[in-house]
């Protein structure tokens, strides 16, 4: 299948690196290794720091410059079997995307799209009518989180919508196989008050049952909430834990 990705938000390609981009890379990874055929549609970013018409107004005439181009390219030389759109949220909406799915008729698939009840006020409301109109066009809409697919069925429940769990590569795994312990984990934080904190407690609780099985965990990450994460592994053997800072 012949795929048009687009990442209003910022392009696979932009020059600043941030996970964002990392995880555009990574989408359109998993779509050639399943076999299709990725082309970056636009590299338009339609990003709004700041709830102000000029700099939307300027963004529209881009994107309607950008549908434009596309629509004589695609005339010229066939569409796309789908249009695939990532990370639409009220700050970088898709305005090219719909509108081409549209006059081409071909399907239009979201990944990571977000709604907020609490964004609906003055200008973002705006923005946010155009991702909820998007979400509400779409055959698929592809969550990553049970907390985004909530936030969107609660505002759009006539909409599509499926789950794509965590993956990675493990190729580089299974070539090189692990040495020593047979069973070495990782894991790579911050070490500050609330979520973090959290994680690494939920991480320890997880690894409590299983301290019969041989296994050693190196701890990668510093912070002002060091003692606190460090008391949360006590109860496992000292050995079993590398704390690398």
């Amino acid at each position: 299948m012949r795929i048009a990705f687009y990442a209003p938000l910022k392009s696979p390609n932009h020059a600043v690196a941030s996970g964002d981009r990392q995880m555009a890379r990574m989408l359109i990874k998993a779509l050639e290794h399943g076999g299709h055929r990725v082309d970056l549609a636009s590299e338009l970013r339609f990003y709004l720091r700041e709830p102000e018409s000029k700099s939307f107004d300027a963004l529209k005439v881009e994107a309607r410059e950008e549908v434009a181009r596309l629509t004589e390219l695609w005339q010229r030389d066939g569409k796309p079997d789908l249009w695939f759109s990532y990370h639409l949220y009220y700050k970088a909406p898709d305005l090219i995307g719909p509108e081409l799915a549209s006059a081409f008729a071909i399907p239009y698939v979201t990944a990571e799209a977000s709604y907020s009840k609490r964004r609906n006020v003055g200008f973002w409301a705006d923005m946010q009518a155009l991702v909820a109109r998007a979400v509400e066009q779409a055959a698929l809409n592809i969550c990553f989180t049970q907390r985004d697919r909530r936030g969107l069925t609660d505002a759009l429940p006539d909409a599509v919508f499926g789950m794509l769990s965590p993956f990675i590569d493990t190729s580089v795994f299974r070539e090189l196989p692990a040495r020593g312990c047979p069973t070495r984990l990782v894991t790579v934080a911050m070490m500050r008050p609330g979520d973090k904190v959290d994680s690494y407690r939920m991480l320890a609780h997880a690894l409590a049952p299983i301290g019969h099985l041989p296994w050693t965990m190196s701890v990668v990450g510093d912070g002002p909430a060091r003692d606190e994460v460090k008391a949360q592994f006590a109860g496992l053997p000292a050995d079993r834990i590398e704390w690398l800072g």
